[in-house]
């Protein structure tokens, strides 16, 4: 009995100490950090970085206050550039509000984002006006070019990932294979299940990390089509594209979190030449 009572207490303590871990930002699980180097990232862009939110779900576990506290964490990342993945609101009473915080958030090139299936079940009229409203720009199968010194990059936002019938073909398509192309999409599955040439760099959200996991290492449940293979990180397409997959910030169903930390993504571009 000993035994046993030893050995819960600790399981108790390693559960405790894992889930704390990565704990270093007040209501934020983890800033994640990425160096990300590519030959077609211009010279002026070099050391260029990009901050990357996605789900927010504001409000579920991701209340006010910690709201707040992500807006002052990404302030003291000075980031060059935000990018959102989607599913903003748990209910659109909440997306003014939310909105109008986000805008608070100061860039040197601004806030680009996209939608995510909650967005696109209800208040879509909501967020994209509020956006609007607050200079924060959402792309709908849209480009934007990100211009510095005589250089650029583009990022390429999908519309609605999960209709394929309607937004089958990628919006970076007819672009220019020398340009340095991100492809913002709120799922991962999107750059497997669609080619998205002259993409050199793919951001997604929506697993939330499996949100519940087995020690990081498994997702008993997980919305992705691939299990476990675009559940967090940096994975790669069949066709060998990089994508980098967020935690997200709030929960969905059960307003809990466990050895899937929320995040904020940052990622430096790092220009080979």
């Amino acid at each position: 009995m000993k035994r046993i009572v030893w050995l819960c207490s600790c399981v108790l303590l390693l559960f405790s100490s894992c889930a704390t871990l990565n704990v270093t930002h007040p209501g934020l699980g983890r800033v994640k950090k990425y160096d990300f180097a590519h030959k077609d990232v211009p010279a002026s862009f070099n050391g260029f970085t990009i901050a990357f939110i996605s789900d927010l779900h504001y409000k579920s576990k991701f209340t006010e206050k910690r709201l707040r506290g992500l807006v002052k964490t990404i302030n003291k990342l000075h980031p060059d550039l935000l990018l959102m993945g989607g599913d903003y609101q748990e209910g659109c009473q909440f997306v003014n509000e939310l909105c109008a915080c986000l805008s608070e958030i100061k860039t040197p090139y601004g806030t680009l984002g996209v939608m995510g299936n909650n967005d696109y079940e209800r208040c879509y009229d909501d967020i994209v006006n509020g956006m609007r409203t607050h200079g924060i720009r959402i792309l709908e199968h849209e480009l934007d070019t990100v211009r510095k010194e005589n250089s650029r990059i583009i990022i390429a936002g999908v519309r609605n990932p999960f209709d394929l019938q309607a937004n089958g073909v990628s919006p970076s398509t007819n672009l220019s294979p020398d340009d340095f192309v991100i492809l913002l999409t709120h799922t991962p599955d999107y750059a497997e299940q669609v080619p998205i040439p002259n993409s050199d760099l793919v951001l997604a959200g929506h697993t939330h990390g499996g949100q519940v996991t087995l020690f990081g290492l498994y997702a008993p449940v997980i919305p992705s089509a691939y299990g476990q293979r675009f559940r967090s990180g940096l994975r790669h397409t069949t066709a060998g594209i990089p994508v980098i997959i967020t935690n997200g910030i709030g929960t969905s169903r059960k307003s809990v979190r466990l050895f899937a930390p929320s995040e904020v993504v940052l990622i430096r571009l790092i220009a080979l030449q």
